[in-house]
């Protein structure tokens, strides 16, 4: 037992580290050369770095460490571990690429629409992984940790105030031009941190509710080769009990299962929903191979 923990530690280490870097390397490589900022203690480590020329490798240090403190009560162990970790492995990340002279000869300078993609894009698969991983890099996730918990103050909320209390204040050394294409690459961070975190091929939750449901269960059975659950459910008006059906599909093979119902039952009702995981034996993205001669 205690093998397969260290495993899973040493995993959810190395992962954290290499979001932490990949992380890093957008802040230096894109947001730093081009003059775009961030939300947060990493948009305060930037403002710091303009007026009094600290290098963020030491400032996100110095900034995390009283709210290490503060949080030590509120955070549990592994939590607390994996967040001084993330911290210091994003300091390591942010020491290290400003001292790469390939790093500094990168130049985007001509167009601030794709550095803004690009700052998006690093931040977003850095950060995904790290929270995936379940590690943190400090800062504000802490405060707001320690708001909600206390404070009942939804974790979001103290997020987005932190956020925008830190992006006002970077209008101190940015302009309304910079600004924009900063906030284009928090939005393509909020989304590709979403994608990351949950995994980028979701699937098809499917729910139908049909009087033709052992022959729908079937047809998905057989032609889609896909597993069906039957669970007990009865109408809300006159609580009659019947069945309903339950499947999980990749997104091409919607169209395909939606025929089919339809062929079946015209009046049948379907709910769709994502999935933004599937996991257990049995399910795979990939579409059964067809077999030339099927029985039949």
């Amino acid at each position: 037992m205690w093998r397969k923990q260290l495993a899973k530690t040493v995993r959810d280490l190395i992962a954290i580290g290499f979001g932490c870097f990949f992380y890093a390397f957008g802040l230096v490589a894109v947001n730093i050369k081009n003059n775009l900022t961030e939300g947060g203690i990493t948009g305060i480590t930037l403002i710091l770095r303009h007026w009094f020329n600290i290098d963020p490798a030491y400032s996100t240090i110095f900034l995390n460490i009283p709210l290490i403190i503060l949080g030590y009560k509120f955070l549990g162990k592994r939590a607390l571990a994996y967040t001084i970790y993330g911290t210091g492995m994003l300091s390591a990340g942010l020491w290290v690429w400003q001292r790469l002279a390939f790093v500094q000869n990168l130049n985007l300078h001509h167009d601030l629409f794709i550095a803004g993609i690009l700052a998006g894009l690093f931040g977003g698969i850095g950060s995904g992984i790290i929270y995936r991983f379940g590690g943190t890099t400090g800062g504000s996730d802490v405060l707001a940790r320690i708001l909600e918990q206390e404070r009942g103050i939804p974790m979001g909320r103290t997020l987005l105030i932190f956020d925008v209390i830190v992006l006002t204040s970077s209008l101190s050394y940015l302009d309304i031009e910079h600004m924009m294409y900063t906030l284009l690459a928090s939005f393509v961070f909020s989304r590709i941190v979403d994608q990351t975190m949950e995994g980028a091929y979701s699937a098809r939750g499917v729910f139908i509710i049909s009087k033709k449901h052992t022959e729908i269960a079937t047809r998905i059975m057989d032609e889609l080769e896909r597993g069906v659950t039957y669970l007990d459910a009865s109408g809300g008006f006159h609580q009659t009990p019947q069945k309903m059906l339950y499947c999980v599909v990749s997104p091409s093979e919607v169209a395909d299962l939606r025929r089919l119902i339809e062929e079946e039952d015209k009046r049948a009702f379907v709910t769709i929903v994502d999935v933004h995981e599937a996991l257990g034996e049995g399910f795979t993205y990939k579409r059964p191979a067809r077999k030339l001669f099927a029985r039949r």
